[in-house]
């Protein structure tokens, strides 16, 4: 049964620092949607764009990191008014850059895995986190 709308790809990146500790960032008032809940880096893919390019992309744009992919932690899914979104969670490390939030976000936390139960995420994102947070400890 199919709801008319079609599937996008988005992506997200678990940045972890020298503590293991991850990268929340809030959703500002300038966010179409889920204002003020908390999400990992990342964002939709372009027309065309690989995965891996868009994540960079997206990590670039929000939060002035370069960061260094590392493997798959997960992915989740959840519909939007437009379209049914499949985000694909990859861990990540820092590579460079200097850290700046976007106007997308209007806070930030350096998170253990076992705390991100604490903070309100994005829709879908919640399952992926508790599972990190398990392989994690």
């Amino acid at each position: 049964m199919s709801s008319g709308k079609p599937f996008r790809l988005a992506v997200r990146a678990v940045i972890l620092d020298g503590q293991r500790r991850c990268l929340l960032v809030r959703r500002s008032n300038a966010c179409k949607a889920f204002v003020g809940t908390w999400e990992w880096p990342g964002g939709k893919l372009d027309d065309g764009e690989t995965f891996d390019a868009g994540l960079l992309r997206e990590v670039r744009e929000e939060t002035g990191l370069e960061i260094e992919l590392r493997g798959v932690v997960g992915a989740f899914g959840f519909e939007m008014a437009n379209a049914r979104m499949a985000v694909l969670c990859m861990e990540a490390q820092v590579a460079g850059g200097e850290f700046r939030l976007s106007e997308e976000h209007d806070d930030f936390a350096w998170v253990a895995p076992s705390e991100m139960a604490g903070f309100e995420l994005t829709p879908g994102a919640g399952g992926v986190a508790l599972g990190y947070a398990r392989q994690a400890t």
